[in-house]
């Protein structure tokens, strides 16, 4: 034998005794695992553990998958991961072992949420349907200005207990990491009030909540020409009416005690015509970046304002929704990594036409996210798993960039993929184990239970 193999072999050896140590070590291990990873480095050192030397199970391309894998969590991180053949099972401790068989992803990200607010806008739906124009709805009392009214009066506890059931809906399609943001308040009190519900939801329940201020979504009542008496005002009646007053206060005063008081990870805008000026949002990034917090942006949804050119310009985590963005401009999302997000159930539900450049940001490379975008108004559609399947049939995303869009690439738009979206060795043990064939059946078939196992920072949870 030449001496490079012995070398290789010895290597092997090394190593098949220290990935044994990691699963005897472990707290917790999965045997005759398919994975999909999800991870561009599926299959080489970085990701699987494997040596340089080992030669078995080279992983295809696709979901980065690896086929007859264990998996192994410990402290609530992977640990190690490694070919069934290499893994001796006698060896293991029973007691540690937590699942066999099946296919194991990410656990889902739903990277857009407006899961936090009060009323109903039912009523609206069906006006809307019966083709009543939405400025008459308005008007009478209705649209954003009705979620407003009541997001207003409810209690910290009202506004918890009501987003409970929306947030264990995602739970069981398999989300562990979401966004959620503010938007429906749009005074300081009830901005910071909807911002605690959020955090105390990721307090209360196996999931982990991402927080955005949205102070800049709608202009208020007490700013518009037309206030009217019935919605309280806790602004002096020397504070000049306005779109660029309130901006002020949200840069003002929003930011700095959302940023103080650790309640935002990120300052979120509504760049559009029906909401604030692109100069306008300029102004709220500038005050984000003062206070240390991310940037995202509703962008392009509606008309083409270069807002998305502007978030990335400051360094945004994503730009979102996209319909109207303009597919010759994506440069400044290329140069900051800025993710793509698309939001197929707003598409739908608002029964839009114009696309998102989808095939543009395919061929610049732009990673593409999907998320529900749940709120009370355009998209009341508490499921991840159907907005993949809208992204496949709506968008013509492929199953496999669905999936890559509810995890890595929902992970980047949170500034989370060092820690979460892949299956990798020190990645946070957030999994979900299927009872499927191929990962495409997850973007496929809608409302048959698929979900086996939820497993949370290491955690088998109930599904």
């Amino acid at each position: 034998m030449r001496l490079s193999a012995v070398f290789v072999y010895t290597n092997d050896l090394l190593w098949l005794d220290m990935i044994m140590n990691d699963f005897r070590d472990a707290d917790k291990v999965w045997l005759d695992l398919d994975l999909a990873t999800m991870s561009s480095a599926a299959g080489s050192d970085t990701s699987s553990g494997m040596s340089s030397g080992m030669s078995a199970n080279k992983s295809p391309a696709t979901y980065g998958m690896q086929q007859s894998m264990a998996l192994a969590v410990k402290n609530g991180r992977i640990s190690a991961i490694a070919p069934m053949a290499v893994v001796d099972e006698p060896l293991l401790p029973k007691a540690s072992i937590a699942g066999r068989g099946g296919w194991m992803t990410p656990g889902l990200i739903d990277c857009h949420t407006h899961l936090v607010f009060a009323g109903s806008r039912a009523e609206e739906f069906e006006q809307r349907l019966q083709g009543v124009p939405y400025a008459q709805i308005a008007r009478e009392g209705g649209g954003i200005l009705s979620t407003v009214r009541a997001t207003r009066a409810a209690s910290e506890q009202q506004l918890f207990d009501l987003a409970v059931p929306r947030l264990q809906a995602l739970m069981r399609e398999g989300v562990t990491t979401l966004e959620i943001k503010s938007g429906y308040g749009l005074t300081l009190k009830d901005e910071l009030k909807m911002l605690r519900v959020a955090r105390q939801l990721g307090d209360a329940f196996p999931v982990q909540v991402c927080t955005s201020l949205l102070g800049a979504h709608a202009l208020p009542p007490e700013f518009s020409p037309e206030f009217s008496p019935e919605f309280s005002s806790e602004f002096s009646s020397e504070l000049s009416k306005g779109s660029d007053a309130y901006i002020d206060l949200v840069c003002r005063q929003m930011i700095p005690a959302a940023a103080e008081q650790k309640l935002a990870d990120a300052v979120d805008v509504f760049c559009e015509g029906i909401g604030f000026s692109a100069a306008q949002c300029e102004r709220v990034f500038k005050a984000a970046q003062n206070y240390g917090l991310a940037i995202k942006g509703h962008t392009e949804q509606l008309s083409d304002l270069k807002g998305s050119q502007l978030a990335a310009s400051y360094g945004a985590l994503s730009v979102d929704h996209l319909e109207y963005l303009d597919a010759s401009a994506l440069q400044p999302l290329v140069e900051n990594g800025t993710v793509a997000v698309l939001l197929p159930g707003a598409f739908y539900f608002l029964r839009e036409t114009q696309l998102p450049p989808v095939q543009a940001l395919r061929d610049a490379g732009i990673p593409m996210a999907v998320a529900t975008d749940f709120n009370p108004g355009t998209s009341p559609l508490a499921s991840l798993r159907l907005m993949m399947n809208m992204a496949c049939t709506l968008f013509r995303l492929t199953p496999e960039e669905a999936l890559a869009g509810v995890t890595c690439n929902a992970a980047q738009a949170l500034g989370l993929s060092d820690d979460t979206g892949k299956l990798v060795v020190g990645a946070r043990a957030d999994m979900l184990l299927w009872d499927i064939q191929h990962p495409s059946e997850l973007a496929y078939q809608i409302g048959v239970p698929m979900l086996k196992q939820r497993i949370y920072q290491g955690d088998v949870s109930d599904v």
